[in-house]
């Protein structure tokens, strides 16, 4: 089978997006954890804050679609909204 050129720059590509997209879906869930298992109000508003921007920068660039990105959005403001009623 032959093996063009361009199909070995796509799989390197490929595995080098893979690895990005990886590393910052972690960096989501961490972000969206941080959130949720903070119980006071001060520290879950500066771990909001950051969840928010991460979210956000993932949209602008591309790997999280909006709707996936408001559902999340929606999932850490209810939480925030009970720690401060």
């Amino acid at each position: 089978m032959d093996r063009h050129p361009q199909q070995i720059k796509r799989e390197r590509q490929d595995k080098k997006r893979h690895e990005i997209n990886v590393a910052k879906n972690s960096d989501l869930k961490t972000a969206i954890k941080r959130v949720l298992e903070s119980s006071a109000l001060d520290k879950a508003q500066v771990h909001y804050t950051i969840a928010v921007s991460t979210i956000d920068k993932m949209v602008s660039k591309g790997i999280l679609k909006k709707n996936t990105a408001a559902r999340r959005k929606s999932q850490i403001t209810k939480h925030l909204n009970t720690l401060s009623a």
